[in-house]
């Protein structure tokens, strides 16, 4: 008697998408396993159906979602009773795949500090981890490594962790990237987290980057939002091709997911007073001998009136080319001053050399989340907008009444900014004198 045939889930002919293409170099030809792909004069992908095996490497490398599974009516039907029978037909790979995830659990969150003194990206991070673990069903965890850190497990605990790993020795004292990252891996390698989500900061990109090659696994960058898709993959979203589109990017076959994510991009969670939760204390096999660096002395930089802290302004008054020139951002000096914020600008303004870098909100700049950003002369590139899309109110005024910047403006004024900034500036101060409300 012959073996039942085994019906096998179709997968389907890779198809072009008319009009999505932008030519990006042949990505989806150069990872097409059975050369059923070749590029047209334009740059554009030529499916060959008869070579075409629906391994769905090129749909998955294409930037710009041009390429899709096309399925023949009987086909769709077959998946149909599949998905209504809850079967599905994988290879050996794909079943090791699963088998290597599932043994990951739970989401991290790098509470970074200097001195005792925790980062506010780190708490930002707690609140969005919440979310992520919420949805997956599983712990929050904050991971502190440091000497002299048991007062910052309690501060985890009311901005959401359920639980913290905790490495408390004079080896962390000061950070280095060498111990750092060997208190890391061992972490990862004992607990297996499947999401660990840094912040932005030099510490964090410095660290983020050695911890995700030394356990062979993907790190998104600067990612701007993140979620949980219908198998519970992380969702990692962050600006790309030179902040012309966002991208959502995915780490399927590897975990932990990592992500970094800069400071101010997402909000502070509202503390919870007196939650608390377990501790779990680790010692890193490392001493001060294995570690090839030395720190001699820490010197802090030392503040002063050209230097200001722009990511944590509440109210920021920024400039674009349409200032036309550096002495022109005194206007803005007087407006910040009397809303009592601080002068930001554009990369144009920055490279123009109108602007110190540290001033420079944007992609390429600081990410800012102020109450008030008022933008004068500046067009709007997405570049800019990702840096302060977020921000509580955003007025702005540009003389183009079609400048991208009103499409995300609260409140949009088309003239002449050298006629309205102080004539705003002048209003501020009626409005400060005593009697006025």
């Amino acid at each position: 008697m012959s073996e039942p045939l085994k019906i096998k889930k179709p997968r389907g002919k890779a198809r072009v998408i008319s009009g999505k293409c932008i030519a990006c170099g042949a990505r989806c030809q150069s990872v097409c396993p059975v050369n059923g792909v070749e590029m047209s004069e334009q740059g554009e992908p030529l499916i060959a159906e008869d070579k075409c095996i629906g391994c769905v490497k090129c749909v998955k490398v294409c930037p710009a979602g041009a390429l899709e599974m096309f399925y023949t009516p009987e086909e769709l039907a077959i998946i149909a009773s599949f998905a209504k029978h809850g079967t599905d037909d994988v290879d050996d790979e794909e079943l090791e795949r699963r088998r290597r995830v599932a043994a990951y659990t739970g989401v991290w969150v790098f509470i970074e500090q200097n001195d005792g003194e925790p980062a506010r990206v780190s708490w930002e991070l707690s609140g969005v981890g919440r979310e992520l673990a919420d949805t997956l069903g599983v712990p929050l965890s904050a991971v502190i490594i440091g000497e002299n850190v048991d007062h910052l497990p309690e501060q985890a605990f009311s901005y959401g962790a359920d639980q913290v790993y905790l490495v408390n020795q004079p080896v962390f004292g000061q950070y280095r990237t060498e111990p750092f990252l060997e208190a890391m891996c061992y972490l990862i390698g004992k607990y297996k987290p499947e999401i660990v989500l840094m912040g932005a900061t030099g510490m964090g990109r410095d660290l983020a980057g050695a911890v995700a090659t030394r356990v062979k696994t993907g790190l998104t960058a600067d990612c701007t939002g993140l979620g949980i898709d219908d198998k519970g993959n992380l969702m990692q979203t962050r600006p790309a091709f030179g902040g012309n589109i966002m991208a959502t990017i995915m780490c399927d076959r590897f975990r932990p997911q990592m992500s970094t994510v800069r400071p101010h991009v997402m909000p502070l969670p509202e503390r919870r007073a007196g939650a608390t939760g377990e501790i779990v204390t680790e010692s890193v096999p490392i001493s001060e001998s294995d570690i090839f660096t030395r720190v001699l002395e820490v010197i802090k930089e030392k503040g002063g009136k050209n230097r200001v802290d722009v990511a944590g302004a509440e109210f920021i008054v920024s400039g674009g080319r349409g200032l036309m020139a550096k002495e022109n951002f005194a206007m803005l000096e007087e407006l910040a001053e009397e809303l009592g914020g601080v002068v930001g600008g554009s990369r144009s303004a920055v490279d123009a050399g109108w602007l110190p870098q540290d001033r420079q909100v944007g992609q390429t700049g600081k990410t800012v989340r102020p109450k008030i950003y008022i933008a004068c002369g500046i067009s709007g590139a997405i570049q800019h907008l990702v840096g302060m899309q977020d921000s509580d109110v955003i007025i702005a005024i540009n003389r183009d009444a079609e400048a991208p910047i009103f499409e995300v403006a609260t409140f949009g004024i088309v003239g002449d900014l050298f006629q309205v900034v102080p004539a705003l500036t002048e209003r501020v101060r009626e409005l400060k004198q005593p009697g006025n409300s």
